[in-house]
């Protein structure tokens, strides 16, 4: 008996329109898509936030204390073993001095953790790639939904160390939002061109922790920029950190309103970067299930 193979129409049409879909690379697409699948994200958020604390006793605790535990260490190192101060003026505690180190560590932390991630995104969701329906660019948005609700525990600690000894919260903290979006732009944008690097080029999940790290102490976490020479100064706003860490500083801490001038910058560049690390992610997605 002959075999048949029968190709229904409207099937067909549907994975021809399925892959149009995903070959768009424009900068609308980007939120087209993220909008599109806001629901399939949050679920994969939450249970990727859920999943890294299943098993342990204190749950989803420890992303309380994971937070507290690093910021008295970094603090006991730099401000009682090398006695590090901030250059801000008069008297400053050891306390004063956490609360700086710690707002400058958090901006790092959401940086890192979805930048180190980042480039076996694909690999360990391999059973993705076979499926024509699912929209792969969103797990870095995964990712990125994860390492919020950890920087929002990590603010929140901030807010309530701050305020337990100052006795008031600056009302700049409404900028806090605005400050972080290009943030989020810049490190969507890594995470998609790693993401998408990291499949055919296995060697980059080896690199980007040590790119992190230098990236931590090459900017304004442990230190303020004043304590360099000059010639030094310039470089250290290469680093994508730097701005969004004074700028979270002036909010939080030192009730600054956000410099407004080097904000439209900065966000000018996080949507070219987020545009281009996406626009790569989805012209080199064709050949995932080659390659994997």
């Amino acid at each position: 008996m002959a075999l048949r193979l029968i190709f229904h129409p409207t099937a067909f049409r549907h994975k021809k329109l399925q892959m149009t879909r995903e070959i768009k690379s424009s900068p609308v697409a980007i939120a087209k898509s993220f909008w599109s699948n806001r629901q399939l994200i949050w679920q994969m958020t939450k249970r990727d936030v859920v999943g890294r604390y299943r098993g342990s006793i204190m749950g989803i605790a420890w992303s309380f204390f994971n937070p507290i535990l690093m910021l008295t260490v970094y603090t006991f190192v730099f401000s009682v073993v090398f006695k590090a101060r901030w250059d801000v003026g008069g008297e400053e505690s050891k306390t004063g001095f956490a609360i700086i180190l710690f707002a400058g560590m958090i901006v790092h932390a959401l940086f890192a953790e979805c930048v180190n991630r980042a480039p076996s995104l694909i690999l360990s969701n391999a059973n993705y790639v076979k499926k024509v329906v699912f929209p792969l660019e969103i797990l870095p948005w995964v990712t990125m939904g994860s390492a919020l609700f950890h920087t929002a525990i990590s603010i929140i600690v901030l807010l309530t160390f701050f305020a337990s000894l100052n006795f008031y919260l600056n009302w700049t903290i409404v900028f806090l939002p605005l400050v972080l979006l290009p943030l989020v732009l810049v490190t969507m944008g890594a995470a998609w061109f790693l993401a998408s690097t990291g499949v055919y080029l296995r060697d980059v999940g080896q690199t980007t922790g040590l790119v992190t790290t230098i990236m931590l102490f090459l900017a304004p976490v442990f230190y303020p920029i004043s304590v360099l020479p000059q010639e030094y100064q310039q470089w250290l706003h290469l680093n994508p950190l730097t701005f969004i860490i004074e700028q979270m500083r002036n909010v939080l801490i030192w009730g600054k309103i956000p410099d407004f001038h080097g904000f439209g910058w900065y966000s000018a560049a996080s949507l070219l970067v987020a545009w281009m690390g996406y626009f790569w992610f989805q012209k080199t997605r064709k050949g995932f299930a080659d390659v994997l």
